[in-house]
């Protein structure tokens, strides 16, 4: 038997996209000789398509999508996700299912059991979990199916989940296991995948053909790496990440576990395969073309604008210069520098005489008060008023250019430089935008050195420095990721060697500023705790005011 795994870039609610694509890759592996082709999980609708499930009509599009598949089943079986009404009124409307299709008729449908309500997944608000599993005989093998999820289980040390569907079926002896998934993109999952395909397989030595989503939804991204994985816990191959393929495997030759193929993993190199693919998507989906934001010289802007331009194309990205009279002479030269290294447009728009007029007409009122954040909030403010006049005029989308510390600890200016219609980097701390500048830089400088190696500056007042106020960033990102990510309090922090008062200080700032990020705009998930969906807190709280 030959199995072919289609890791496709699906847009959410584009019925007829998906199913032509779909269509497309069945035919492909018909010619090519294989008798199933397994999707991901939703597939006709695409993932997450959150509310739009409460909609009667999204519904009816995806049954519609089915009865499309039965047309070209012939000669092949298709296992793909979509939804299934629940004909029992007591529980949820929904399953989430996988469908298989054969013969010009649905064969088999399994519901989904496992439904996650974590970070950024609801699945509970919208599916009934299944209570029924069996296997389906196809062509003279046994197959067992699940949805995602469904092999997360507490068997293998999983908290979430009481039980593995695997295990009511088990007995029967499937001679392999479908797997369709939609598993978004965080750089520690692609291991954690492997681990938790692998462990399900030495529990029932049974090989599994792990298929996942790729491309971006919103901030949601989807690496790819679909897996097949022999009896012996061998990984026969893994998939490319960050981009559609389709490949064919012989069975046989998956239950000889003589294979053993996994791809390299680095972080940083798939967090910018990641932010690539994120704006990619972005913008592609939606059907715009064009970039602009504000390049500074300093280095989240330009590793933002390097990011761009290698997602949209030199000819797509437009960049602002725009120095006031506490900008560096140095900030100039590397923005443009930097703007010419990639053949990007630039312009040059000098804000002190905007600023002027600004204060011009607040003098009065702020007459014998200090210079302080205001003023530093009225040049963040002209400088996003420009950026979103030229989105205004020419089309050109805003990219914001926050980094997760900063948008952490509250340091950006609402309808300033937090404006934006993306957040390329609000998911990725300060040190480990150095880390994707060094990276960028490593076959010869695109970004000029000397924004990598300049102390990091706002340059909203005179010789203003990051670290006026803010401790250095290799330790404010390890508390915050202690914090963030980890979700620990503070007294777990201090018990960790950090300094007290340093560690309620900065968790305070986190608290506070929850209501600049309600704000802001979507953040592309690289970590498995993004600012956005996936975390929900509330904005008026005690916890550390």
């Amino acid at each position: 038997m030959k199995i072919a795994i289609a890791q496709l870039n699906y847009l959410i609610g584009d019925f007829d996209g998906n199913i032509k694509k779909i269509k497309t890759y069945t035919e492909q592996a018909k010619k090519e000789g294989a008798d199933i082709i397994i999707f991901g999980e939703l597939a006709t609708c695409g993932y997450p398509p959150r509310d739009f499930l409460e909609f009667d009509d999204f519904i009816k599009r995806c049954e519609a999508s089915i009865e499309e598949l039965k047309a070209v089943s012939e000669g092949i079986g298709i296992a793909i996700g979509s939804p299934t009404r629940n004909p029992i009124p007591e529980g949820k409307d929904l399953y989430n299912s996988v469908y298989f299709i054969a013969d010009g008729a649905v064969q088999y449908i399994q519901h989904k059991a496992l439904l996650p309500t974590y970070d950024v997944f609801d699945e509970y608000r919208y599916f009934e979990p299944a209570q029924e599993f069996n296997t389906l005989n196809y062509k003279g093998k046994k197959i067992a199916f699940t949805v995602c999820e469904d092999i997360w289980d507490a068997g293998l040390e999983n908290p979430l989940y009481q039980f593995c569907p695997l295990d009511k079926v088990a007995h029967e002896q499937p001679d392999f296991i479908i797997n369709v998934s939609a598993s978004p993109f965080n750089f520690s999952h692609a291991e954690a995948r492997i681990d938790i395909v692998k462990a399900n397989v030495s529990k029932y030595k049974i090989p599994m053909f792990y298929t996942n989503h790729v491309g971006a939804q919103t901030e949601l991204i989807f690496d790819g790496g679909s897996l097949v994985v022999s009896p012996n816990g061998k990984v026969h191959r893994e998939l490319p990440y960050f981009k559609e393929a389709m490949e064919i495997f012989d069975l046989d030759e998956v239950l000889a576990g003589e294979q053993h193929s996994e791809q390299p993993k680095d972080d940083i190199v798939e967090i910018h395969d990641a932010i690539i693919c994120g704006i990619k998507d972005y913008f592609g989906k939606l059907g715009f073309k064009k970039a602009i934001l504000g390049l500074s010289g300093g280095i989240d802007s330009a590793v933002t604008t390097v990011l761009a331009q290698r997602a949209l194309g030199n000819e797509n990205v437009r960049v602002l210069l725009m120095p006031s009279q506490f900008s560096s002479d140095h900030s100039v030269n590397d923005a443009r520098e930097l703007a010419e290294n990639l053949g990007i447009q630039y312009d040059i728009i000098a804000i002190k005489e905007v600023y002027d007029a600004f204060m011009g007409k607040l003098d009065t009122h702020f007459d014998g008060l200090a210079f302080n954040v205001t003023e530093e909030n009225i040049q963040a403010r002209v400088r996003g008023t420009l950026l979103m006049s030229f989105s205004n005029k020419f089309g050109n989308i805003l990219l914001n250019t926050s980094n997760k510390s900063e948008m952490a600890v509250g340091y950006g200016t609402l309808y300033g430089d937090l404006a934006g219609g993306l957040s390329v980097l609000g998911d990725v701390y300060k040190t480990d935008v150095f880390a994707l500048a060094r990276y960028i830089n490593k076959d010869g400088e695109v970004i000029p050195e000397n924004s990598i190696t300049k102390p990091p500056s706002a340059e909203l007042r005179p010789d203003q420095k990051d670290s006026d106020s803010l401790p250095d960033y290799a330790i404010l990102d390890k508390i915050l990721y202690e914090y963030i990510e980890k979700q620990k309090g503070p007294a777990e922090i201090i018990s960790m060697g950090y300094e007290e008062a340093l560690v309620k200080r900065i968790l305070k700032m986190v608290n506070r500023n929850e209501f600049k990020r309600y704000q802001t705009a979507p953040v592309l998930r690289v970590s498995k705790k993004a600012f956005g969906m996936g975390r929900r807190l509330p904005i008026v709280g005690k916890y550390l005011s």
